[in-house]
């Protein structure tokens, strides 16, 4: 989509062009949309889009959280979630540990284990060093692809991992274990790992090295969710920036399922303790704004804990998931901001409207024919969904017990 020439159309026809073109609009005139056009326009843009090309169904995926390691040789001036060796919780998760949670998650009702970890511990700390030869591995990444194997075969529980930067030959050991992946960008700006800003002292958090990632989880067919944090300090047009990057991997490879927009939550003992928060219109800006940027098959989420009582408000800016939401464990990431009950999840996008319904770790397009896409009730080739088969062999006995007729997951009424 081109930039408009004159003013009455940025603010009138927006709304029925965002609502046609699938591939978003570009650079010139998202960036004139993040800074210049009325919020109401831009949410009503969003949700036509969004009500065009994936319909009046908003998901989730219920989950159990999986805390493998907090050790994270990145010092990310906004994070509670990483620890140093001799901190509380500054370890391993047993293998005991991971079953239990596990089948604590199974008996709830999950059918996504989400693992999280810090980012390659062992390369900064030899204590994490040690801790992995007793367990007989090198590399956590290593340690994290047995424990995967090991929930997958005894609960059967689609596991889901956000391991940080990973190479090839992690990515394509993984991905025998993982239903999908993920990997938050965040940002392309490498002005924040400056000095004293979000990512200075997270050799991790390098845009280049996690662009990479994500490019070579596509060449590997891998699903895979990725998105931005705002707030952090970017500017406008760096948020534009890092969208459009994650649009340009997707259109070449067609194996992101979800984008998240996530606001920055001031947290206590943090070097960004201090600093101002995002406010909700911001965050509607930017989540209507990613919605008329990236491609208009792809699920568009943010955390609906990070929104607390205002969550519902989400729903405008053109958003069609609300994330993993866990009835047995809290958001380890952002202990401070508890789930919404899925009864009120249900409650709030019902009256905006929508259906509530229960994913998977894979999103249904990801299940269906290799080379399709869903649009609505519609199918679409090759051309508009990128290429390679998105799911594992390995992965159809699990999906066949776990998944309803039209690839979202089988509940019962009350769930």
């Amino acid at each position: 989509m081109n930039a408009p020439q004159t003013k009455e159309f940025r603010s009138g026809d927006i709304v029925a062009h965002a609502a046609r073109e699938f591939e978003g609009v570009q650079r010139d005139y998202a960036l004139w949309l993040m800074e210049h056009e009325e919020l109401p326009v831009l949410l009503a843009a969003a949700s036509a889009r969004r009500d065009r090309w994936i319909g009046k169904t908003i998901s989730f995926s219920k989950k159990v959280f999986i805390p493998l390691t907090r050790l994270c040789r990145d010092y990310c001036g906004y994070c509670t979630f990483r620890r140093d060796p001799g901190q509380p919780g500054g370890g391993f998760l047993t293998p005991d540990d991971v079953r239990a949670i596990a089948l604590a998650g199974k008996e709830a009702g999950c059918k996504e284990a989400l693992f999280s970890l810090g980012d390659q511990p062992e390369k900064l700390f030899p204590e994490a060093a040690a801790d992995l030869r007793r367990m007989g591995y090198r590399r956590t990444l290593e340690y994290l692809a047995d424990m995967c194997e090991m929930v997958l075969d005894a609960t059967g529980l689609l596991p889901h991992s956000n391991p940080g930067v990973m190479d090839r030959e992690d990515l394509a050991r993984l991905k025998n274990s993982n239903a999908s992946m993920g990997l938050m960008l965040e940002s392309t700006s490498n002005r924040l790992m400056r000095k004293g800003e979000a990512h200075w002292n997270a050799p991790d958090k390098v845009p280049v090295l996690r662009l990479r990632t994500i490019e070579e989880a596509g060449r590997q067919g891998i699903p895979f969710t990725t998105g931005i944090l705002i707030g952090i300090g970017e500017t406008l047009e760096e948020r534009v920036d890092s969208l459009l990057a994650i649009r340009a991997l997707h259109l070449q490879y067609g194996h992101i399922q979800e984008v998240i927009v996530q606001n920055f939550r001031a947290k206590e003992g943090t070097r960004f303790q201090e600093m101002a928060e995002p406010g909700a219109e911001d965050l509607l800006r930017t989540l209507a704004v990613a919605r008329l940027i990236l491609p208009a098959n792809v699920t568009l989420q943010a955390p609906p804990n990070l929104s607390y009582h205002n969550f519902p408000r989400l729903i405008e800016g053109g958003l069609n998931d609300w994330g993993g939401i866990s009835p047995v464990t809290k958001d380890h990431i952002n202990p401070e901001a508890p789930w919404p009950a899925i009864r009120l999840l249900r409650e709030k996008t019902e009256a905006a409207g929508y259906v509530l319904r229960e994913r998977l770790a894979l999103y249904p397009e990801f299940v269906r024919a290799p080379d399709s896409v869903r649009v609505n009730d519609e199918w679409f080739g090759p051309e508009t969904a990128g290429r390679g088969d998105f799911t594992e062999p390995r992965f159809f006995p699990y999906l066949q017990k776990l998944r309803d007729q039209d690839g979202y997951a089988r509940t019962s009424a009350s769930s």
